[in-house]
């Protein structure tokens, strides 16, 4: 059987090529009878434009009968939703094919989870189609190992005029939660620090002048650590606000409906978390960098004459700590130099730029 991973670019198409190398091998295995696979990786926006289960399923149909392929698994970073639920998997066993939404798999052993997945998938699929005359959407696949043992995942049902005849999703706070992990995981918050060159340099040069400076080691010394957790939040919510108004990160919908409000809501804690956690890992950068820089740079009986206090380890980390959360206010200052889409390029996935960049075309019109 020849079995397609047709996948969004960037992160899924390398989760698919990473899984497609023993995929073969692993579905040989457990299927038996002498079957053997041909997996192939194509990398392509299927989801261009759309959102809709129904009219991706279409898509895929469409694209693997052109093709010729047997069995087609698509691979998306977006959250899909169905009736205000968010979709784990789709299955068409008459056309063999299954569309599986990344974020339902959750954040943590992401890899696992979607080998698990895909395999469940094919070896459904194939069953169903080596099987004559078997009734459509009789077969049932687990999905227990990929998504975890507590996730509520159920069935859904299917309308008949749709391609699938098989659906899980997952609903409630642990599913929210776990779409939430998947889709921070799917932006790669991490990035953020070496995509925000400008605003990085400008923490930086913040954080060289401020450690040299005489009125700094002052405040440092006389600062209690409640002030200075104060000062660290400040600064770190400061640049996550400053970047999501500055860059127009924040989702919103033009549609009254609840399940809208419910999209909008997940997509906005998502942006916060993604940027979040790049600010928080660059103050983490600049904390160790100033005390590096620190520890090269001050002379003890200079800093004894202004602070009247020694230059100990003590005051090596207050005043490192003191001056991240200095140098991270300037690295906010110092985003307003970049553009809107450097910002966005850094804060998420490509998918979720080209979904962002047809929501404002929409509006616009």
């Amino acid at each position: 059987m020849r079995v397609v991973l047709l996948a969004d670019p960037d992160a899924p198409t390398e989760i698919a090529q990473r899984v497609a190398r023993r995929l073969p091998d692993r579905l040989a295995g457990k299927s038996g009878r002498g079957r053997r696979f041909d997996v192939e990786v194509v990398s392509e926006p299927f989801t261009s434009g759309t959102e809709d289960p129904p009219t991706l399923m279409r898509r895929i149909r469409d694209r693997g009968r052109e093709e010729n392929w047997d069995i087609v698994v698509a691979l998306t970073d977006l959250p899909l939703h169905s009736h205000g639920r968010k979709l784990v998997v789709d299955l068409s066993h008459e056309d063999g094919l299954a569309l599986l939404s990344l974020p339902s798999l959750g954040g943590l052993r992401l890899q696992t989870r979607v080998r698990r997945a895909v395999e469940e998938a094919v070896l459904s699929l194939a069953g169903a189609r080596a099987r004559e005359g078997e009734e459509a959407g009789s077969s049932r696949l687990s999905l227990e190992p990929s998504v975890g043992r507590h996730a509520p995942v159920q069935p859904d049902p299917v309308a008949e005029e749709e391609s699938a005849d098989l659906r899980y999703v997952t609903s409630g706070p642990r599913g929210y939660l776990r779409v939430l992990v998947g889709m921070v995981r799917a932006n790669r918050p991490w990035r953020l620090v070496p995509g925000l060159s400008k605003a990085l340099a400008a923490a930086l040069a913040t954080g060289a002048i401020a450690t040299v400076n005489s009125t700094v080691w002052s405040l440092a010394a006389s600062l209690s650590t409640p002030r200075l957790v104060i000062a660290t939040v400040g600064s770190v919510a400061l640049m996550i606000g400053w970047l999501i108004v500055d860059a127009k990160l924040w989702h919103r919908t033009a549609e009254e409906s609840p399940e809208a409000r419910k999209q909008a809501a997940l997509y906005n804690v998502s942006t916060v978390l993604t940027v979040g956690i790049g600010v928080v890992v660059c103050y983490v950068g600049l904390l160790v960098i100033n005390f590096v820089w620190a520890l090269f740079i001050l002379n003890d009986r200079v800093f004894a004459s202004f602070t009247r206090n020694p230059l100990d380890a003590t005051a090596y980390w207050t005043l490192s700590w003191f001056v991240a959360s200095i140098a991270t206010v300037g690295g906010a200052l110092g985003s307003g130099l970049e553009t809107d889409e450097a910002i966005r390029a850094a804060a998420y996935s490509k998918r979720e730029q080209e979904r962002r960049r047809m929501l404002e075309g929409d509006q616009d019109r």
